[in-house]
């Protein structure tokens, strides 16, 4: 989700200096959330700014380069395997445990595809 612009959150302080509604009459007449209104008023009243805060970051990701080399060696050797199965060699190998949804997004981020080995059916010939 995109933060909202500069240009919208100084209309909507303008609005409030003025006195043109109160919170709720804002959120409604600017088409926000009341909770935005709150969240916004507060930190211009406390820091005189209305930009959006900056990206927080997120989480750092459990597998480094060297061990996504680990990976591709391991799906080179067994690349009839599982995600499961992929998940316990890494673990069995680089001490790190990963979910199957996080065994899917390296893999697919990697470009490497899988390629099951299934069994051929014989057709049974008719008599």
């Amino acid at each position: 989700m995109r933060a909202y612009s500069k240009n919208l959150r100084q209309n909507i302080i303008d609005a409030y200096n003025n006195k043109e509604g109160s919170y709720r009459q804002l959120a409604k007449r600017f088409c926000v959330s009341l909770s935005f209104i709150q969240t916004l008023i507060g930190r211009y009243q406390h820091t005189g700014r209305v930009e959006p805060l900056p990206h927080a970051g997120g989480n750092q990701p459990k597998l480094k380069s060297e061990h996504l080399e680990v990976l591709k060696q391991l799906v080179q050797e067994n690349n009839d395997a599982t995600l499961d199965k992929l998940c316990e060699l890494l673990k069995a190998k680089t001490q790190i445990k990963v979910s199957r949804a996080t065994m899917g997004r390296v893999l697919n981020q990697l470009h490497i595809t899988r390629k099951r080995k299934t069994p051929k059916i014989n057709k049974v010939l008719q008599n």
